[in-house]
């Protein structure tokens, strides 16, 4: 017979469980793990009730202009995790922070998928050099 343990572990090097009150702290917390790679990577954060980090996920690692992601491997996490909601991330190694077509698309099927699921998504957030750019607060979340 085979058992199946759901476990959580903490991600060692990010401190303390931290609350997230805005794209800034957002911002701020991992900043410099993005600042580092020169391709682009795709995450998923994901928050308790209280929007305190529960834990994050790399969803996707991609080529330097684009990363494949796909709904399934978002939510699997934050099911597991029992989150109550998830902010995307994901940089643009080029520097440039404006979304494109494709991460406007993605984030409108992340958002509708979350709504069925009962995973609200509170932001998406692109990292670029030495700024970021939040869907919410920039205007694009009712682009999406």
């Amino acid at each position: 017979m085979h058992e199946l343990k759901i476990i959580r572990e903490r991600r060692e090097g990010y401190g303390p469980p931290q609350r997230y009150h805005s794209a800034a702290d957002v911002y701020h917390a991992f900043r410099e793990r993005f600042e580092k790679l020169d391709r682009e990577e795709f995450l998923v954060l994901l928050l308790d009730a209280k929007n305190t980090m529960l834990d994050f996920n790399v969803v996707s690692v991609g080529s330097l202009t684009a990363s494949i992601v796909h709904p399934r491997e978002v939510f699997k996490p934050a099911l597991l995790a029992n989150a109550a909601s998830i902010i995307l991330m994901h940089n643009h190694p080029s520097g440039d922070i404006y979304p494109s077509q494709e991460d406007l698309t993605i984030t409108k099927r992340l958002r509708e998928t979350g709504e069925v699921m009962g995973i609200r998504v509170l932001d998406h957030i692109i990292f670029g050099e030495n700024k970021y750019l939040s869907f919410v607060d920039d205007g694009y979340w009712g682009a999406t």
